[in-house]
């Protein structure tokens, strides 16, 4: 039962503090004409300034973006132009190595009336002697 008088007990009310209001001084003919500057214009300009930087690093991240989605691009662009140009490689190594087959050669020669030597006809020369 001790416990329960313990947390039922009632705590002392709080008791207000009064405090006397300070005295305020008649403003001088100085103090009504100009404004009164305060410390909150050193964290403006200094907000300003943070905020200036962040803006530009942050234009600097997009341009660097765009920069490198542009040559992305031109790579891009250039893999196929490669592609391509391997493609016309091989059908023009293809084309050459048809046109200089023996067969191709030889109806080619057969068309220009020429006709193939006889083995009779034939003679070598020896040019290792002198």
């Amino acid at each position: 039962m001790a416990a329960v008088d313990w947390f039922g007990a009632a705590a002392p009310a709080a008791v207000p503090v009064r405090r006397r209001p300070r005295p305020v001084a008649a403003p001088t003919a100085d103090a009504r004409r100009r404004p009164r500057t305060r410390a909150s214009g050193r964290r403006l300009t200094g907000g300003i300034v943070w905020i200036s930087l962040f803006a530009v690093l942050l234009v600097g991240v997009v341009a660097l973006n765009v920069a490198v989605l542009r040559t992305n691009m031109n790579v891009n662009r250039l893999d196929k132009l490669e592609l391509q140009l391997r493609a016309e490689n091989a059908a023009l190594a293809s084309q050459v190595s048809s046109a200089a087959s023996a067969s191709r050669i030889e109806a080619t020669a057969r068309k220009l009336g020429l006709v193939p030597a006889q083995a009779t006809d034939t003679s070598y020369l020896d040019l290792g002697q002198k």
